[in-house]
């Protein structure tokens, strides 16, 4: 009798354009089973079965750092034809119509919204900085087996709040309720760190992993 044949890990393309911590993304990526290509160049999205957007910093300088190198028209093209993308931190702000943080730049508008600027209030902070709650709602795939008791790593000024209209993901509290993971058929992004979350960030990671390999969708 033969044995089953060995699925590879697949591969996933983690854009470098300048504006996210993309080694400790890879690192991540690779522990929850995947392999990471690391690219600048955007004649490489049309190639990828999977892609991963990180992002941090002021919106506007992500925003037009990532039109800058050119990934602006394939990046759309590749979620428009289905491909899974992966948006984190400010990854995930991009995926929406534009932000608070930079009035009149658009985003890349994939899901409707706009993010807003958390208000400083006693006890909250800005930017938030720490663990916090995750409680899903609806049935994301990033979020299938986490539990109820899943906290996350955040450190972010800006949120998506709830009246976006996403059905599937976490939900979280800071002063105000926000989106902080969605899933919107193949868009799937996260606010917070995953690869500062610990087993929560792993195995949303793996989650995502079964999503490119496709193990699952909404």
């Amino acid at each position: 009798m033969s044995a089953a044949p060995v699925r590879a890990a697949p591969e996933v393309l983690l854009l470098d354009y300048g504006a996210g911590n993309v080694r400790s993304a890879a690192r991540a990526l690779e522990r929850a089973g995947m392999r990471v290509r690391v690219s600048a160049d955007p004649g490489d999205v049309p190639h990828a079965s999977a892609l991963v957007v990180p992002g941090q910093g002021h919106f506007r300088q992500v925003m037009e750092t990532f039109d800058r190198h050119g990934f602006h028209a394939p990046v759309m093209d590749a979620a428009r034809a289905g491909v899974p993308l992966l948006g984190i931190c400010v990854g995930m702000q991009l995926l929406f119509d534009g932000s608070e943080e930079a009035p009149g730049l658009p985003g890349l508008g994939l899901i409707s919204g706009t993010v807003r600027r958390f208000t400083a209030t006693p006890g909250h902070k800005v930017p938030q900085m720490g663990w916090n709650a995750l409680q899903a709602r609806g049935d994301s795939p990033l979020l299938r087996g986490l539990g109820p008791d899943a906290y996350a790593y955040f450190v972010h000024s800006y949120y998506v709040p709830l009246d976006t209209p996403v059905e599937h993901g976490a939900v979280t509290n800071y002063g105000v309720p926000f989106w902080s993971a969605i899933s919107r058929g193949n868009l799937h992004a996260a606010q917070f760190h995953p690869e500062k979350s610990g087993a929560v960030g792993l195995a949303l990671l793996s989650n995502f992993r079964r999503e490119v390999t496709g193990g699952g969708s909404l």
